[in-house]
């Protein structure tokens, strides 16, 4: 089942004011926050990177792969926190892999 436009648009209403994009990808959704990967949406859920700093603030959550082969992310409970959902991304974002840069076109 791929995430419904619906629940993107309420997804993004609760991050407004974050430096967050989504990037489509094959039915679901990557979530971006300062142009670091942070995780996704998935099947109407919200998951993110298992790091040490989002496992701090969801003790209770344990590792799911989002779909089959995917590495363990935690699935967020708490949408509806505002508060909690910047303070979880700013936290986890300096635990997150900065973007690789991308080789120039005509270029090995």
């Amino acid at each position: 089942m791929a995430t419904g436009r619906q629940f993107l648009e309420y997804v993004s209403a609760q991050l407004d004011g974050l430096d967050v994009r989504f990037r489509p990808m094959m039915g679901e959704y990557v979530l971006y926050y300062r142009d670091r990967v942070i995780g996704g949406l998935y099947d109407d859920a919200l998951a993110v990177k298992d790091v040490p700093a989002a496992r701090a603030r969801m003790p209770e959550a344990a590792p799911e792969p989002p779909y089959p082969g995917a590495k363990g992310m935690l699935f967020v409970d708490r949408l509806d926190d505002r508060a909690f959902l910047a303070e979880l991304f700013e936290a986890m974002w300096p635990e997150l892999s900065a973007p690789k840069p991308r080789a120039k076109r005509g270029t090995k």
